[in-house]
C-alpha cells in the first residue's frame, strides 16, 4: 500500500516537471498554445507593470516599489516551483488517500450534481461563482482564525501596493483554500486544476485589485472586486468593529455588498496599508516561508490593523 503512494507521488514529480517544461517552451503538442499558464501568469503581469508605469493611481509610489522583486519571486514560487518541490506529490498523495477512504463506504466518487452535459460556458460561468463564493468565506476565515491570521499576514505585509503583490502569500494559503475548495467542487464534478479561463480570469482580476491602476467601472463595481475597494481591506487602520477586516471579495464584490462587509468610507487611493508588527516580523523571503509556526492565541487576530 505504501509503494502505490511512494510511486503516486514520483509520477506527479515527473508529471508536474514534464507540465512546466512544456509550458516554457511553448510545447504545442502538449497544450493550445492559448492555455499556456506560465506564459499567461508572465503577460498578464507585463501588462500591469506597463500600466503602473504609464497610469500610476499613486502617483508619486516608486516604479519600483519597495518589494517588487520580493512579490515577483513570490509569483513564480506560489504558482510553480511551491508545486513542483511538494505542493503537487503531496495533493495528488491525498486525492487517491481520500479516493481510497470513499471506497470503503463503496463510493466511487463525491458528484453529487452531474454538470457535464450542461453547455462549457454555463460550466465556467458555475464554476467562476461557487470557486468564488468559497474562496469568499476562506479568505474571512484567514483573517477571523487567530493560526491563520499568521499566515496571511505575510500577504498584508506589503507597504506599498503593486500587482505583483497579489501574488505574495505564504504556501500555507494554498494548502487551506485548496483543501477547503475540494469537496465542494468535487461534488459537481469540477477537478481543482480545470478550467483554464476560469484560472487566467480570476488571476487578471486579482493583479488588477492590486495593481496601482485604477479604471472607473462604474455600477460594476458592485459585482467586480477593483482597486478602489482592495485598497481598504489592506488598510492599516480599521474601525475598532471592523477589526477583523473588510472587503473580503478575490474577484466578485458582489459577496461584500450582500454580507455587509463592503467598506469604502472614502478615497483610499493615498492611505496607509501594511499591518503593526514588532521587530521581529521577517522582511526576507527565507523568514516569511516559515512564518506563522509558533504558538497563538485569541489575542493574536486581526487586532494588528
Amino acid at each position: 500500500m505504501v509503494s502505490k503512494y511512494l510511486e503516486i507521488a514520483k509520477n506527479a514529480y515527473i508529471g508536474y516537471f514534464e507540465y512546466l517544461k512544456n509550458e516554457m517552451i511553448f510545447n504545442y503538442s502538449y497544450k493550445p498554445w492559448y492555455a499556456n499558464y506560465f506564459w499567461g501568469l508572465i503577460i498578464i503581469s507585463l501588462i500591469f507593470f506597463l500600466l503602473e508605469w504609464v497610469q500610476p493611481w499613486r502617483k508619486d509610489q516608486p516604479k519600483f516599489r519597495k518589494d517588487f522583486w520580493l512579490d515577483l519571486f513570490y509569483m513564480f514560487f506560489n504558482f510553480f516551483l511551491f508545486s513542483l518541490v511538494v505542493y503537487n506529490a503531496v495533493s495528488d498523495v491525498f486525492v487517491n488517500l481520500f479516493n481510497d477512504f470513499l471506497a470503503l463506504f463503496g463510493l466511487k466518487n463525491l458528484v453529487a450534481i452531474e454538470i457535464g452535459s450542461w453547455s462549457r460556458g454555463l460550466q465556467l460561468l458555475i464554476l467562476f461563482i461557487l470557486r468564488d463564493f468559497i474562496h469568499w468565506w476562506v479568505h474571512r476565515l484567514l483573517h477571523y482564525s487567530p493560526r491563520l491570521w499568521q499566515f496571511h499576514k505575510i500577504h498584508h505585509s506589503v507597504e506599498q501596493m503593486g500587482f505583483a503583490a497579489h501574488l505574495r502569500f505564504h504556501w500555507m494559503e494554498t494548502v487551506t483554500y485548496r483543501t477547503i475548495e475540494y469537496i465542494p467542487l468535487a461534488m459537481i464534478g469540477f477537478g481543482i486544476d480545470d478550467f483554464f479561463l476560469v484560472h487566467i480570469f480570476a488571476l487578471f482580476i486579482g493583479h488588477w485589485n492590486h495593481a496601482n491602476f485604477n479604471l472607473n467601472i462604474g455600477p460594476l463595481k458592485y459585482i467586480f472586486n477593483n482597486p478602489s475597494m482592495h485598497i481598504w481591506h489592506h488598510a492599516k487602520t480599521l474601525p475598532a468593529e471592523r477589526r477583523y477586516g473588510v472587503n473580503f471579495g478575490l474577484s466578485l464584490s458582489i459577496w461584500d455588498y450582500l454580507f455587509g462587509t463592503a467598506y469604502i468610507p472614502y478615497n483610499g487611493r493615498d492611505i496607509e496599508i501594511g499591518i503593526d508588527e514588532d521587530q521581529h516580523f521577517p522582511h526576507d523571503f527565507k523568514g516569511q516561508v516559515t512564518y506563522g509556526f509558533g504558538k497563538t492565541s485569541e489575542s493574536d487576530g486581526q487586532s494588528d490593523h
